[in-house]
């Protein structure tokens, strides 16, 4: 029995002589330089993460974040300080740093398009959208979806109808996409939108061009309709602006110029409507916009006339411009793009995307 005793009390002194030590070492720590409190250089820095206390843990980070925050701020006022002195002795202004992201650091890419390429600009005057993006021909839109239709899909349509210019929807019954295709052509159709629902939500949007094609298949996602966008607005029946946006490569000039054939090239800027496809990474961002003008009067601070006789002073009315969305907002994201119409066994394909191609997340097609 007095040996078991024993034993507990060595146990018990053991303990305390370990809690002793990492107490010392917490103290003994002061910053993230690895420096102690009493001038002891550590070989390796001491992370917060290594702190076992938890209230010094936190502390030591708050530390950190604090003179980091500092060093943030005389950084910034150097900046200023420095590009003041270069205005006032007319010397050269010292170029911002632009911080690194993954669009200005992308792999250089031998087909991006360049606007004094004459080869380029020939083949875009004839190509299969010159028709209407250059002739200026009404483009008239059919809309129609896959055989299995969802819930979701018949409220995309409608709101598709009221951005699209000139847009019909026919139902596509048990007809096949090729027989569709042709009556299209017969009827002077100069695009076909279909709308691919899955699982009771449009997951996929197909844009053939006719007569001669292409054929472009996109994934749809993060669809969000108008009814679910808070402080909507209600777009009107004008012909809207269009917006493309950073479609820099061949291939994006080329889908780029299949989405501005479906919209009139006369927008009507009384409407206030403006239409975005914005491409960042690859990925096609869509909203619907219109203008909104706020109008709110205000003193005139030059008027002391007014100020002095305590009368009213002029009001001059200020201008507050806002964008109000309209909706639906979704994304879209290209799986290929075909040569001619719809075509699944004969078709040749300008462009498909496959798993291989995703070497780097820095490396774009569009």
């Amino acid at each position: 029995m007095v040996g078991d005793g024993g034993r507990r009390g060595d146990d018990e002194e053991k303990r305390k002589r370990k809690k002793k030590k990492t107490e010392e070492k917490d103290d003994d720590i002061d910053d993230d330089t690895g420096t102690g409190v009493h001038g002891e250089k550590k070989k390796s820095i001491i992370l917060p993460s290594m702190i076992k206390n938890k209230d010094k843990r936190m502390a030591v980070h708050a530390k950190r974040k604090h003179e980091k925050k500092l060093e943030k701020r005389k950084r910034a006022k150097e900046r200023e300080l420095s590009v003041k002195k270069a205005v006032e002795l007319g010397e050269e202004i010292p170029v911002k740093q632009v911080p690194k992201t993954i669009e200005n650091t992308r792999e250089v890419d031998d087909n991006i398009y360049k606007i004094d390429d004459e080869e380029f600009m020939e083949e875009k005057c004839h190509d299969e959208f010159s028709k209407v993006v250059e002739n200026g021909h009404v483009p008239k839109i059919l809309i129609t979806t896959n055989r299995f239709n969802s819930t979701r899909g018949p409220a995309f349509i409608s709101e598709l109808l009221t951005i699209v210019p000139n847009a019909q929807y026919k139902k596509r019954g048990t007809y096949e996409l090729k027989k569709i295709i042709e009556g299209a052509k017969k009827r002077d159709f100069t695009s076909i939108i279909v709308v691919h629902c899955r699982r009771r939500e449009p997951d996929a949007l197909l844009i053939i061009g006719l007569p001669f094609g292409p054929t472009a298949h996109f994934k749809l996602s993060s669809l969000v309709l108008r009814k679910d966008i808070k402080n909507h607005g209600n777009p009107s029946g004008h012909k809207p602006e269009l917006i493309l946006n950073n479609f820099t490569t061949t291939l994006g000039h080329r889908v780029g110029r299949l989405l501005q054939s479906i919209f009139p090239q006369d927008p009507e800027f009384r409407g206030r409507r403006v239409v975005t496809f914005h491409n960042q990474r690859d990925f096609i961002f869509f909203r619907h916009h219109r203008y909104k003008f706020d109008f709110k009067e205000e003193n005139d601070p030059n008027d002391t006339k007014a100020k002095a006789t305590k009368e009213t002073s002029t009001q001059k009315p200020k201008v507050a411009v806002h964008l109000q969305e309209c909706g639906p907002r979704f994304t879209l994201k290209l799986r290929s793009l075909q040569h001619g119409t719809f075509d699944t066994k004969g078709g040749e394909y300008e462009w498909v995307h496959k798993s291989e191609m995703d070497t780097s997340r820095r490396r774009f097609f569009l």
